[in-house]
């Protein structure tokens, strides 16, 4: 039986009479994701795209009538066609515009495959056409990737050498984990999840003695660990939280003055916040409790169970993704470094244990073939998040990380790969911004709601249908992906999609180099034999890898250590801040001058939590976090995550008190609305929830109940219905999609029926109102 990658596992692909029938984890993996189930009927699903498709309106007046987007037909057309009138839309633009008109919006995971990744296939296009405005950062770790540059070291560097899970075993006492460890996120890795090791790990670390302390409003973000302590902490309180601990550990002279004077710089200004001289107010225990309805007594015991154990700080990715969301990780540093135990076995902090399988792996950071994507010619930017802004708001000014900039004014949009109304805040919001551009162009596999708003659709194939190599950065397996099932319909691969309008352009031996796919696995994999052996890892060549279908790649001989060279010798080591040491107070950030974001960690009290005025309206706090039962947004129309649906709609869980007050009960259908918004959900209730908070994955496609309306209900379960498109500050301007308030109540009425996994209306094209030198 062949193999095959995911983002969620290896498989081995399973055929009865020469038909897919089945994915079978492999055997080496102790801790499978059940994801795999839903792709092989998912792949021949009726929301598959099965040819080109061009919106009807765009077919007959192209940018004038891009308000039909999202509740016009499609009508479907031949490659030759579709080749040709992107060839033009992408020349016109480009002559009276300029290619910084052009946004290239691949966001999205996509594939495990290292050649047939989508997001990589565009770049090169566009940077061999000239160049396009880009994106930096992400919606997933936005105001972390800024803020660790400044205050430690930047998050490439970080993630590739978080201390093991072996070491942690080995050596910690006491984990804190805020934001918790949640088992669902670790059966992903962005190129492939070969072996799943988090929560057997957490096994093991329970068995070795940890006391595991889960700062979160969900008991369920950690639980895989049965006995840990819960701390139920208000929604966006955490920094309040970590400032209250700082407090006991600087006033009982529980931290590590050595650690802070020789590898810190900025200590004394922070500490004058802290303990409340530079503003007239302590951020004590008691100060904490009132923010956070947390006793001050357990801050206390907390505090100081920390200063007395090996302890490992742990801080989500879910936390930075709100407003101010810099300032948990800031903080989150700042009491490690308190503690003193950076650097050293089984202490200090992480940015991010179980939010993707690697994080903790301690193995090789060696990532595989890469495919070349050249080299972007042109300097055009936005911060990933503030897409829908750029659109609203051409030529308008923004700030980011200490600079202005001007948004550019983009004129066709050119995105493979990704669901931008799955991933992105205020989809009414969106839906205005993304009529502003003249035409947007979208290769994807699946009808989901991007595909339905788009105006050139392009039938992508799926990672089933076509040969790739599997590899990931510190994970175990290489893997030789075999095609499972021949395309379906009329789907291509991007590779091929983008060597036919490359053709049109006369850029197809520039972009093809003249090979094909499989020419071009074999050369990336011979390619990537040299660096393995810059890490001691020696490959096969590649017929053997092949034919045997995996490489399982060498583990290092000892664990990784963050930090543990700094920690040596901070001179000879130096971080990669101005300081060369950790940066408790950042002169950089307080040059900048942002009200919102002083030069040190401090509470911020975010426009939108249950402590601010809003919560008279709309008094519960909604979570919006990665699903169980997909990726993202990936395979909601398969079968792991259709079952968990309730009454076909995205299940909402909510504490009994706060359903019973609204006198809702379980399996009812509710809305949940605030002022941008309303979406419908299928009600679960937990005690696992504290009070006056609901959560809700995202990921449930997009399904307005008046198709292209903008304020329309969603039917399905779609959270950024009423999340705010707000960045998380002036610094990062990282998205801010946990701070949000929302008020939920009966549905009453007939319940509108689930159409987002239904393809688009089709109609014959009508070419009567275009000349007949244009027609095709």
């Amino acid at each position: 039986m062949g193999l095959t990658s995911t983002h969620w596992g290896v498989y081995r692909i399973r055929k009865s009479e020469g038909r897919l029938v089945g994915l079978d984890p492999v055997e080496w993996d102790r801790d499978p994701s059940p994801l795999g189930r839903s792709m092989p009927e998912g792949v021949r699903a009726p929301s598959r795209i099965a040819r080109p498709a061009i919106r009807e309106g765009f077919l007959k007046n192209r940018g004038a009538s891009r308000e039909g987007r999202g509740s016009e037909p499609f009508v479907e057309v031949g490659w030759d066609e579709a080749f040709d009138i992107v060839a033009e839309e992408l020349q016109r633009v480009r002559r009276d515009f300029g290619n910084e008109a052009i946004y290239g919006g691949s966001y999205g995971w996509s594939s495990a495959g290292r050649f047939h990744h989508a997001q990589s296939q565009l770049n090169r296009f566009l940077r061999l056409i000239g160049g396009y405005t880009d994106s930096v950062d992400s919606y997933s770790l936005g105001a972390a990737r800024v803020i660790l540059r400044h205050v430690v070291a930047p998050w490439e560097d970080l993630v590739l050498s978080h201390t093991g899970w072996q070491t942690l075993e080995q050596n910690t006492e006491l984990f804190m984990a805020f934001g918790g460890l949640p088992g669902k996120n670790t059966q992903v890795n962005p190129g492939g999840a070969s072996e799943h090791i988090v929560r057997p790990a957490l096994a093991r670390m329970a068995a070795a003695g940890v006391h595991f302390v889960n700062v979160s409003p969900v008991r369920a973000d950690l639980g895989d660990v049965a006995q840990a302590e819960w701390v139920p902490v208000r929604p966006g309180s955490d920094t309040a939280l970590m400032l209250g601990l700082a407090h006991v550990l600087v006033t009982e002279t529980l931290y590590d003055r050595d650690f802070i004077e020789r590898y810190a710089v900025g200590f004394e200004t922070f500490r004058d916040y802290l303990l409340g001289h530079s503003d007239g107010i302590a951020k004590d225990a008691d100060w904490a409790a009132v923010l956070t309805d947390i006793p001050a007594g357990r801050i206390r015991d907390l505090a100081r169970a920390m200063a007395s154990r090996r302890t490992m700080i742990n801080v989500a990715w879910s936390l930075q993704r709100a407003e101010h969301g810099e300032q948990p990780y800031w903080m989150g540093i700042t009491l490690a470094a308190l503690l003193g135990q950076i650097g050293l076995p089984g202490g200090g902090f992480g940015v991010g244990y179980a939010c993707m399988n690697s994080v903790g792996a301690g193995r090789y950071p060696f990532s595989g073939p890469r495919l070349p994507q050249g080299t972007n010619p042109l300097a055009s930017f936005i911060p990933v998040a503030r897409v829908a802004d750029m659109f609203l708001n051409p030529g308008q000014p923004y700030d980011y990380d200490g600079k202005s900039y001007r948004y550019p004014n983009i004129r066709l949009v050119y995105w493979a790969g990704g669901n931008i109304f799955h991933h992105h805040q205020d989809i009414n919001k969106l839906i205005r911004a993304w009529r502003r551009p003249e035409v947007t162009i979208v290769h994807d596999a699946f009808w989901t709601a991007h595909a339905k708003f788009s105006d050139i659709v392009l039938p992508a194939t799926t990672t089933l249908e076509r040969n790739d190599i599997g590899s990931a950065s510190l994970d175990r397996f290489m893997i030789a992906m075999q095609k499972a099932v021949e395309p379906f319909a009329e789907a291509r691969d991007d590779y091929a999609i983008f060597s036919g309008i490359a053709a049109r352009l006369g850029l197809e031996e520039a972009f093809t180099e003249g090979r094909t796919p499989e020419q071009w696995l074999r050369v990336l994999y011979e390619e990537s034999r040299p660096r393995a052996e810059t890490f001691g890892i020696e490959l096969p060549d590649f017929d053997t890898f092949w034919r045997e279908g995996f490489v399982d790649l060498p583990r290092p001989r000892t664990d990784s250590l963050m930090l543990d060279d700094f920690r040596r010798d901070p001179d000879r080591h130096p971080l990669k801040t101005p300081s060369g040491r950790l940066e408790i107070t950042s002169q950089a950030i307080g040059s900048f001058g942002y009200r919102e974001i002083p030069a040190h960690p401090a509470w911020q009290p975010p426009a939108e939590w249950l402590g601010s005025a809003t919560a008279a309206r709309y008094p519960l706090h909604l979570l919006s976090n990665q699903p169980r039962t997909r990726l993202h947004s990936q395979f909601d129309h398969g079968a792991v995550s259709r079952e968990s649906k309730i009454q076909g709609r995205e299940p909402l869980t909510m504490n009994p008190a706060d359903a019973a007050a609204r006198g809702l009960t379980p399996g009812a259908v509710v809305r949940v609305y605030n002022d941008r918004g309303a979406f419908l959900a299928g009600l679960a209730v937990s005690d696992d929830i504290r009070p006056g908070v609901a959560q809700i994955a995202t990921g449930a496609w997009y399904d307005p109940v008046e198709r292209g309306t903008v304020g329309s209900l969603d039917a399905h379960g779609n959270p950024n219905l009423v999340t705010q498109d707000v960045g998380a500050s002036r610094l990062s301007q990282g998205c801010a999609a946990q701070s949000v308030l929302v008020q939920v109540e009966g549905f009453e009425g007939p319940l509108p029926p689930i159409t987002a996994f239904d393809p688009p209306p089709f109609i014959q094209p009508d070419l009567s109102g275009i000349p007949s030198t244009d027609r095709t």
